[in-house]
């Protein structure tokens, strides 16, 4: 099966932090349409379309399981089935304000401090469901051995499929691929008041799972259900 699958946290759509994210991007995840993207201060359309073209095949989103292929004896109708339990097992998280930073290379939306329950879900999103996931393909492990893992993220690697999980964790949203530091610091500058804005008006709370999918190699991932967390 050539199918990835993952859980994303996603805004709602249509609500005022999807409709920031997905036009930033310039894609819709639900229906793989594009999206005009904003007139920026300081960005060029042609420089915003450039540094935002490896995150927006993703969509707008924060990895709470990252990309994999079903084991055998699993169809996309367990895994959603799977997906539902736990969901609703789980109850929804405030992340409180959020800022743009630079992570590694990239610029991307992360909590201002540590949101009470985060990692607990985090972790829970991985381990209830990793029965379902095939094996890493070896191709697939000296990938992410190239980013010269430490010791745990190499265990972690092993374990689960993905280096950043359980305590390695960090929920983040993406904005940018790969950008230079003074780009970064423009992308910081440009978006930090609308963020602001949106912190004030209408805080963000982690009330779903959304399982996202990659048909096939190299296509874009395209969100095909959402599942709340129990009320």
């Amino acid at each position: 099966m050539s199918a990835r699958y993952a859980i994303y946290f996603a805004p709602d759509k249509h609500s005022a932090w999807w409709e920031f994210g997905a036009h930033w991007l310039g894609r819709d995840e639900h229906d793989n349409t594009v999206l005009p993207q904003p007139p920026l201060e300081g960005i060029s359309p042609l420089e915003l379309t450039r540094i935002t073209q490896a995150p927006r095949r993703y969509g707008f989103h924060a990895t709470l399981k990252a990309p994999f292929r079903l084991a055998a004896g699993h169809d996309e109708t367990s895994l959603i089935t799977r997906l539902g339990t736990v969901a609703q097992a789980l109850a929804p998280v405030a992340l409180g304000a959020l800022r743009v930073a630079m992570l590694d290379n990239f610029v991307a939306l992360i909590p201002s401090t540590a949101p009470a329950g985060l990692q607990a879900l985090a972790a829970a999103c991985v381990t209830g469901l990793d029965d379902l996931r095939a094996p890493l393909r070896e191709a697939d492990l000296i990938r992410r051995r190239i980013e010269h893992l430490d010791e745990r993220e190499a265990e972690l690697l092993a374990l689960y499929g993905y280096p950043y999980v359980m305590e390695r964790f960090r929920l983040h949203l993406t904005l940018t691929g790969p950008v230079e530091a003074f780009v970064a610091q423009r992308v910081v500058d440009t978006v930090a008041a609308k963020i602001s804005r949106l912190n004030a008006d209408t805080p963000l709370s982690l009330d779903r799972l959304c399982l996202f999918v990659e048909r096939t190699p190299g296509a874009s991932f395209q969100r095909i259900i959402d599942l709340k967390l129990r009320p």
